[in-house]
């Protein structure tokens, strides 16, 4: 079994020098507190991007005609961004305001690139009752594009309450696939930096047997539950043993994404990490939505980390994927 840590990026991703905040503006009130607290633990530079579509730069003149001032919505745009990073600087943060005009998702993955950026993260925002993610189609290609950790907060996201009773924890959802090994490696390391205890989770098709608990919570386990959670144990012992803690396995059945979310809220998590592999979560962002509604409703940010294509012809363990 290779060792997740030799990944050629895993040093970067769980030290990261460069944090690149996406930001509509709109969220940096929500974005900004992780923002700050991310970039104070590792000791990290942030860059605020910003940017401009070419409609936005279109001004009106004293009788309602439209012109282009680009450097207009540039300056304007910056004044904006500046208190955030006077306020970074004084907290010893270095932070500088970048605001670039074009299409979105390439100027975030130029601005990723030319920074060397080890993280990024971007706002998401609820549109109706029934949870719609208004992540449209940049934010979509960004989570399918990129090979960073990209981390999003939602807008029922929230710094957790420190207190002497509650200690921090990190939930990380698992298909046990190969691939899942270098996220689940990256959240065993967040958590330990955070002084955070991490729970594997694994989610199982929903029982069918009326009298069995659907949600998994109770109840004996199943063949398909002890195989499940002998692989998930093995996962957990080979988890916390690169990163010195001690990792707890959990398998539960039902709804993929209201599995991952009661659990995070139950246990009043800080951070929720999943691992996608272009085959399960990115495909179903036009499918089930697994993903869509985890960061719609998420009450802390989620970490998101594109694991690297299978062979297509290596055998699957379609039973054991957490996204259907």
């Amino acid at each position: 079994m290779p060792d997740s840590a030799s990944h050629p990026d895993f040093e970067r991703w769980i030290h990261p020098a460069v944090l690149l905040v996406a930001t509509d503006l709109s969220d940096l009130d929500r974005l900004m507190p992780f923002a700050f607290e991310q970039a104070a633990q590792a000791q990290a530079r942030l860059i605020l991007l910003h940017v401009l579509s070419p409609a936005a730069t279109m001004s009106a003149d004293a009788v309602g005609m439209p012109y282009y001032d680009p450097a207009g919505a540039l300056e304007s745009v910056s004044r904006m961004l500046e208190p955030w990073c006077e306020s970074a600087r004084q907290q010893s943060i270095a932070c500088d305001a970048l605001v670039r005009e074009g299409l979105a998702v390439q100027q975030i993955a130029v601005a990723a690139r030319q920074f060397q950026a080890d993280r990024l993260l971007l706002g998401t925002r609820s549109r109706s009752k029934l949870g719609k993610l208004l992540l449209g189609s940049v934010a979509e290609q960004v989570l399918r594009s990129v090979n960073i950790p990209v981390i999003t907060v939602g807008p029922e996201a929230h710094l957790p309450v420190e207190s002497r009773n509650h200690d921090r924890v990190v939930v990380h959802a698992t298909t046990l696939r190969e691939t899942s090994r270098p996220s689940a490696a990256l959240a065993c390391h967040i958590a330990a930096s955070q002084g955070a205890r991490l729970v594997l989770l694994h989610v199982l098709p929903p029982l069918d047997e009326p009298s069995s608990n659907a949600t998994g919570r109770s109840g004996q386990p199943s063949g398909m539950d002890s195989a499940a959670l002998h692989e998930l144990r093995l996962l957990a012992a080979e988890t916390g043993a690169g990163c010195g803690m001690a990792v707890e396995p959990h398998v539960v059945h039902g709804n993929p994404s209201i599995e991952i979310l009661a659990e995070a809220s139950e246990r009043r998590a800080s951070l929720i990490v999943l691992g996608a592999t272009h085959r399960s979560a990115f495909d179903n962002l036009t499918r089930d939505r697994t993903v869509y509604r985890v960061l719609a409703h998420a009450r802390c940010p989620v970490l998101t980390l594109r694991e690297p294509e299978t062979n297509p012809t290596a055998p699957k363990t379609e039973h054991l994927a957490i996204h259907r």
